[in-house]
């Protein structure tokens, strides 16, 4: 009973733990990393050319083969030991060992081991490119919370504002200095507040839940992330020159790597489709053996009476009897041999070599090495096309980071001129020389303000992490 209390009570403890945990940036990353679907399945893509290329390395390999029969026949039959007809039943058995091995075949086995291991370099270029963009994904998604938080936070403690003004409103309007339609107007901000707030923590939860189906995380209830606001950092990014990027990029981005290595593997299958123009040369060796517990007639000297006499002919001149003598053969069942013994009697092995020359096929060898040509040239424009879309996108990349840099230092800006131009509004509110319906407007530009502040701020967060992961940095090893 005892252990068992024990046991339930650590359970109530690892849940407890679990439903407090709030999961850092880089924790979502690297469990993306690990467990998204589409990330295994590029692992098993990678696993699959290892496979491949182990069947590759096997072409240079003899093939062996082993077989054995067991058959009874009954009637007449040919006995497999004495190749004599006969009318009976009887078990045989056969056995056999069969080696190939191709000496030449144009240079096709080493090729495919060639292809294989470029194809299992581009699929590790296509894990990673997976890796690199579920990341952005998750980076992106990350930052949708923090910026949803981020708005709650701005409306919930503007809220607050507002509550407090309500309460001095109501007692100035009950001492008769104020008009109740400054409550009015007061009270109706705090209802549209209210409805932003519910608005804003839907926002908060909907974005939660995508960040935790992208982690394949089920528990939504209790997921939630580290509330910590994360500043712009590592902005020197900007401050080198957009070629030095491209640069980068292409040295570093696995869209090239994983077009170039569609050219190298085109240009290998050129070359497997040409071996099929030279001869093939193999050799052979096969042994077979065989049993049968099937009896045989033996003929042998009849001991008693080895010899037989007989008149064969009269010499027509003399008149005398020509007497003729042959042997006397006794006709005998013999048995089967001994099965060890048989196997040895009865075995045969055949060795030779096999040259094959190719001389028209239909001209199947001569289309195939043209669609491997022309497949060349389309992996090559697609290559050209591919550095041309790479630098177009860290064109745009690069711009679109400079945008957002413009509008965060315009958003800095204008939160301090809407703060000062709020700060004065409830300063004169206070006092009496502004209406509530002014206050509320200078209120809420201040809130939008803040708003389009935060918005700016992820928004540039996140498009110099795009410039950094087409730089080269690891998605892993990305600052915030």
């Amino acid at each position: 009973m005892k252990k068992i209390v024990s046991v339930l009570i650590l359970l109530v403890t690892i849940t407890q733990v679990s439903a407090q945990k709030k999961w850092t940036l880089v924790e979502c990353v690297q469990y993306a990393l690990e467990n998204n679907i589409s990330i295994k399945q590029s692992e098993l893509d990678v696993e699959a050319t290892e496979a491949d290329k182990l069947s590759a390395i096997g072409n240079f390999i003899p093939s062996l083969s082993l077989g054995a029969g067991v058959s009874e026949n009954t009637g007449l039959s040919f006995n497999p030991v004495t190749n004599n007809a006969q009318t009976t039943t009887f078990l045989s058995a056969t056995g056999r060992i069969n080696v190939g091995y191709t000496l030449f075949d144009g240079l096709r086995n080493l090729r495919e081991v060639q292809r294989a291991e470029l194809s299992q370099l581009a699929s590790l270029y296509r894990l990673d490119k997976m890796k690199d963009d579920i990341s952005l994904f998750v980076a992106n998604s990350y930052l949708q919370v923090l910026l949803n938080k981020a708005n709650l936070e701005v409306a919930q403690s503007q809220n607050e504002v507002t509550l407090a003004q309500i309460e001095r409103t109501q007692n100035l309007v009950d001492a008769g200095t104020l008009p109740r339609g400054d409550l009015l107007e007061i009270q109706a901000t705090n209802s549209l507040e209210l409805r932003n707030i519910a608005q804003t923590q839907n926002a908060v939860r909907v974005s939660l839940i995508s960040l935790a189906q992208l982690l394949l995380i089920k528990d939504y209830e209790n997921f939630d992330i580290v509330d910590e606001g994360y500043e712009v950092i590592n902005q020197e990014m900007l401050l080198k020159p957009v070629d030095e990027i491209i640069n980068a990029a292409e040295e570093n981005r696995n869209e090239v790597k994983i077009a170039e290595s569609n050219v190298e593997l085109a240009e290998k299958d050129l070359q497997l489709s040409k071996g099929a123009y030279y001869p093939t040369l193999s050799a052979f060796f096969s042994y077979d053996t065989r049993y049968t517990d099937a009896t045989s007639f033996s003929q042998e000297l009849d001991p008693d009476n080895p010899f037989t006499i007989q008149d064969i002919g009269t010499v027509e001149a003399t008149g005398q009897n020509v007497i003729g003598q042959s042997p006397n053969f006794v006709t005998s069942v013999v048995g089967a041999d001994p099965f060890i013994d048989q196997l040895y009697q009865n075995d045969g092995i055949a060795y030779g070599l096999n040259l094959n020359i190719p001389v028209l096929n239909g001209f199947v060898v001569r289309s195939n090495v043209k669609r491997s040509q022309i497949n060349v040239e389309r992996t090559r424009y697609q290559l050209e096309q591919a550095k041309l879309d790479l630098e177009s996108n860290v064109y745009q990349a690069y711009v679109d980071a400079q945008g957002a840099l413009k509008a965060f230092e315009a958003a800095q800006a204008a939160i301090e001129s809407q703060e000062l131009a709020y700060e004065y509004a409830k300063e004169r509110y206070d006092v009496g020389l502004t209406n509530a319906f002014d206050f509320s407007q200078s209120k809420l530009r201040y809130d939008n303000a803040r708003i389009e502040l935060n918005r700016a701020k992820y928004d540039y967060i996140f498009k110099l992490k795009v410039l950094e992961l087409y730089f080269g940095v690891n998605p892993t090893e990305l600052k915030f």
